[in-house]
């Protein structure tokens, strides 16, 4: 593989290498997204209640009168059907009879689509063209199980996906062989990495090809021109596997929901002094019976008692500076917090403007 020559595009250690291929795409290379509407049969009175979902009775209509079968006057009451809605990305490059993977979503309110199978279902682009036609059994990972007094459902019984189920009819017309510009496309953008892509093309290129080809254009965007005599797919092929060190803005994603907290290699925390702890107050209401004394004219009654108890378990005073990830990682741990608290702590750090990193929140 080709090393990077170290200059100022070089980035201090403890980065990962990619190769180009990893980091970045061409802008020519990209899926085209197809979607249809079809009807999946073959289900086990699992399908669409033709009450609530009369555009299934129409889908059936029509289908049974393009098979030469006349419907006029007739109710249908079929439970083994489901309309669906039918998605694929189709790749790029691909050509006609190509086969490719469908997902399969009802749009009605079909219990279940397992063991039903998707008839010709024409997909379309954006265009209106239609370039791909699905069909086959639908593969569902879900599961429903009903009872008179108690339903389980396991995963999502209503989307399945039909492998290799869609047939390629028309090609995206795409020359890639002529294109005498290779535009590669940051997956993350960093004006650093394109800079580093570029240095890493041009010193390859300029030992292959005698010429530096490549040019940073904004922090997505590096241009490379084609060199004579070198078809593009070979060209790319061998620029594709260098290896350059990607960088990045130093960054914290925090998921409130799900209590996940992602923190980069590169985030850096200021020294500050964290107190984090609950307070717990406890109330409790004891009343008591009091007694008269024997023979007296007093009356038995009930005086109240309250007890009140405030506490703030686990809180504690700690120092946290975060040269590296790892001693930041440490004092948090320190802390002896759940993810919900270490949530709100940088939460806090942040707006103290001790967190030199982006704060994400998703």
């Amino acid at each position: 593989m080709f090393r990077v020559s170290s200059g100022p595009s070089s980035l201090p250690p403890g980065q990962v290498a990619s190769r180009i291929k990893d980091i970045a795409q061409l802008q020519s290379s990209r899926d085209n997204q197809l979607v249809g509407y079809g009807l999946v049969i073959g289900l086990a009175g699992s399908g669409d209640s033709l009450r609530n979902s009369p555009f299934t009775e129409q889908s059936i209509r029509a289908m049974l009168e393009n098979l030469g079968i006349a419907t006029e006057g007739g109710s249908a009451r079929a439970k083994n059907v489901a309309a669906v809605i039918v998605t694929a990305n189709m790749p790029p490059y691909v050509q006609s009879g190509a086969r490719i993977d469908i997902d399969v979503s009802s749009m009605g309110d079909a219990t279940s689509l397992s063991g039903g199978t998707l008839i010709m279902t024409p997909l379309k682009a954006a265009d209106g063209e239609i370039y791909a036609v699905g069909q086959g059994s639908v593969i569902v990972s879900g599961f429903v199980a009903q009872g008179q007094a108690q339903q389980l459902t396991q995963g999502v019984p209503t989307a399945g996906r039909v492998p290799n189920g869609a047939i390629v009819e028309r090609a995206v017309k795409a020359e890639f062989d002529d294109q005498a510009t290779l535009t590669l496309q940051l997956r993350n953008p960093d004006f650093s990495t394109a800079v580093r892509i570029a240095d890493a093309v041009n010193d390859y290129t300029s030992q292959r090809f005698g010429m530096r080809v490549a040019a940073e254009r904004d922090a997505r965007t590096v241009q490379i021109r084609r060199p004579k005599n070198i078809s593009a797919a070979r060209f790319y092929a061998e620029i594709e596997n260098l290896v350059v060190e990607a960088d990045g803005p130093a960054r914290v994603v925090i998921d409130e929901r799900t209590g996940t907290i992602v923190i980069g290699n590169d985030v850096k925390i200021s020294r500050v002094a964290i107190s984090h702890g609950t307070l717990t107050v406890r109330i409790t209401e004891a009343p008591r019976v009091v007694q008269p004394e024997p023979f007296s004219k007093g009356q038995t009654a009930v005086e109240p008692f309250t007890a009140i108890d405030a506490s703030r378990p686990n809180g504690r005073v700690a120092v946290l500076d975060g040269p590296d990830l790892q001693t930041l990682v440490s004092g948090l741990n320190r802390l002896g917090v759940k993810p919900d608290g270490i949530i709100a702590i940088l939460q806090g750090i942040k707006s103290a403007g001790a967190l030199q990193a982006d704060l994400v929140l998703q």
